[in-house]
């Protein structure tokens, strides 16, 4: 048996009727048909479907999309306004912040969240707040240098 759903994705306002067991990240990709957000694990291990909602950092694989009733979510669609990238995404690309990119849009909504929570974040810090996303390809120097990028406001943000 469905049941109703409606949240804001985005900005949009989406309704749609769901089974009560369709996971957010599900929904995101299968129902809204945006692919940024990525599975990865769905254990909530590797942190490669993070979004924010209500504008903090989840893990949209570990939760269901009923719990998102009423919420305001942004994914990684949802970062760039009036044709510009967010700081954090045109930081990651000045300084090569990804390699194969499956963990990228991931990283990115947790860096915006690490930087929303502490904007004096030392690298340390920002290692520490990177510990729940794991990338299999960089060493993850590049995207500490790109958090620190995005950090101190020398980056540009036009496409």
């Amino acid at each position: 048996m469905n049941i109703p759903v409606s949240l804001t994705v985005n900005g949009k306002r989406v309704q749609a009727d769901v089974d009560p067991r369709t996971l957010l990240v599900q929904f995101i990709r299968d129902e809204l048909r945006l692919t940024g957000t990525h599975v990865g694990c769905d254990t909530a291990q590797c942190g490669a479907c993070t979004v924010h909602m209500n504008g903090r950092a989840v893990k949209s694989c570990s939760m269901l999309v009923v719990q998102a009733q009423g919420a305001e979510v942004t994914t990684i669609e949802g970062l760039a306004k009036n044709g510009e990238l967010h700081p954090m995404q045109a930081a990651f690309r000045e300084c090569h912040g990804l390699q194969c990119g499956f963990c990228t849009p991931g990283m990115v909504m947790s860096a915006v969240q690490i930087l929303k929570d502490k904007p004096n974040a030392c690298e340390q810090e920002i290692r520490e707040g990177l510990e729940g996303n794991i990338c299999r390809c960089t060493g993850y120097h590049n995207i500490v240098k790109s958090v620190q990028l995005c950090q101190s406001g020398k980056v540009s943000t036009t496409v």
